[in-house]
């Protein structure tokens, strides 16, 4: 029964995708940011679902199933850092893509206040490319676990179906396809973490109850705060607030501010964004710490399969079908706007002149070309998707955030500085990971904070310059 729900749960989020291709333009614009024409809600919902999908609903209930309540500061941080991004950015990030008729988030670096800058938007375009493939592999990932639980099927096939849609979604409607999918599974999975939350309630016997036994787990397992020092806790929060910030140094999320409508629908936007934001991570924290409860944590126990076992245990077959498959659907709608992203900065960043690498086909080619690098990551690599969200979700978030703001502040950034910001954030972002520092703060922190270091240092150095030619002159 399960498999039938899932199947035809599935149908429909299918259906859903590729009835975008009645609106389509057949143009590449339509193609790749839907015309610029997504209303505010629909950008909201999309952007929200594109945002998390695999990392919300399998990395971060694991996280809670393991760790507990001081998970949440990983949602108050994140919100905050994500809050304080948009009021920074949003508006101005908004005007610069309609001015200079923006397609890719190379050329919005690029060209924001009007420059040609080759170089730079090649290396968005390279960094894009190999980031957000290893990202579209996580999603591939995500979808698999939850298959593999509830229908028992191989990690393959889930991989390998996975990528089959999401070639069908691009090839139908790009982008466009991508957002409705993300709005029509987000109802879906807000309605079934509601009914994961009160099955798991009724399975401890009540709330009552299930506190108790959430507070008989460890010593820590409620504890607002992870065991660390004051020290430790302050970087710890902190990381997760750098962590939402660079939501401006992901193409695939800028890209559904970039497709809104006008700019007047940006406060409306914000609302649905930032509510349906808190709504989901407040359920995601629940159902893991629900979780712990109704399965105690084992050696044999992969914690990022809570989500699929805890449907299973407290959820009629069809229900838990309809759960499995908004799951698959956000996973794979996130994954289509990964892969488009990505198509968009081989066709659009890496030649200098409109030609046949602009044309509709040239992108949906790179598309399935991308899909199918993904697959083999998602075949062969062994990190969790938690780490693998993490990890390209940072080195983007370290290459672009600090220019994002600089510009949407409006400064004119040289191009020799721009492209040494980008690399020096990346390489601060590996070397911390390399030396074992992400566990006191996640490592997009420093890396954030050495692309506007090397602003300032470069400003510095400018200043000096300019004071000795004056002064030679007199």
């Amino acid at each position: 029964m399960i498999e039938i729900s899932f199947l035809c749960s599935l149908f429909l989020f299918l259906i859903i995708g590729l009835s975008s291709m009645l609106k389509s333009k057949k143009t590449t614009e339509d193609y790749l940011v839907a015309g610029k024409s997504i209303p505010a809600w629909l950008a909201g919902l999309s952007a929200v679902a594109t945002n998390n999908s695999g990392f919300m609903f399998i990395g971060m209930i694991g996280l809670t199933y393991a760790t507990g309540l001081s998970s949440i500061w990983l949602m108050l941080g994140w919100i905050a850092g994500d809050l304080m991004a948009s009021l920074f950015t949003l508006k101005p990030l908004h005007a610069a893509s309609r001015k200079n008729k923006i397609h890719s988030y190379g050329e919005l670096l690029a060209h924001w206040h009007g420059g040609e800058n080759h170089g730079l938007r090649r290396l968005v375009g390279l960094l894009t490319l190999f980031f957000l493939t290893l990202y579209a592999a996580a999603q591939f990932k995500a979808g698999s676990k939850a298959t593999s639980v509830l229908l028992e099927w191989d990690p393959t096939w889930g991989i390998l179906i996975s990528a089959g849609i999401v070639l069908l979604y691009s090839a139908a409607g790009g982008l466009r396809a991508s957002i409705w999918t993300d709005a029509a599974q987000s109802f879906v999975m807000l309605i079934g973490m509601a009914m994961l939350i009160t099955g798991g309630i009724e399975l401890a016997g009540g709330w009552t109850l299930a506190l108790d036994k959430m507070d008989s787990v460890d010593v820590n397992f409620l504890g607002w705060f992870p065991d660390k020092d004051w020290i430790g806790i302050m970087l710890f929060i902190a990381g997760w607030v750098f962590g939402g910030f660079a939501v401006i140094g992901q193409p695939h999320v800028v890209v559904r501010f970039i497709s809104l409508k006008d700019e007047s629908q940006i406060n409306r936007m914000r609302c649905y964004y930032y509510g349906w934001f808190t709504l989901f991570y407040g359920a995601t924290i629940m159902v893991g710490l629900l979780s712990r409860i109704a399965f105690p944590e084992s050696a044999s126990f992969d914690s990022e399969l809570a989500l699929p076992t805890m449907a299973q245990l407290v959820l009629p077959d069809i229900l838990a079908g309809m759960v499995l498959a908004a799951l698959f659907a956000a996973t794979l709608s996130t994954a289509d706007s990964l892969v488009l992203s990505c198509s968009a900065a081989v066709t659009r960043d890496f030649v200098r002149l409109p030609g046949k690498m602009h044309s509709l086909w040239a992108a949906k080619l790179t598309t399935a070309s991308v899909i199918t690098v993904a697959v083999i990551i998602a075949l062969t690599g062994a990190e969790s998707v938690f780490s693998l969200v993490l990890d390209a979700w940072g080195l983007l978030g370290s290459a672009f955030a600090p220019l994002i703001v600089l510009q949407a502040l409006g400064k004119r950034i040289p191009q020799p500085v721009s492209i040494s910001m980008v690399i020096a954030g990346v390489g601060v972002f590996l070397l911390w990971q390399q030396v074992g520092w992400g566990g006191a703060i996640y490592s997009v922190a420093p890396g954030i904070l050495t692309g506007f270091f090397v602003y300032i240092l470069f400003k510095l150095v400018g200043s000096e310059r300019n004071a000795e030619s004056v002064a030679n002159e007199s």
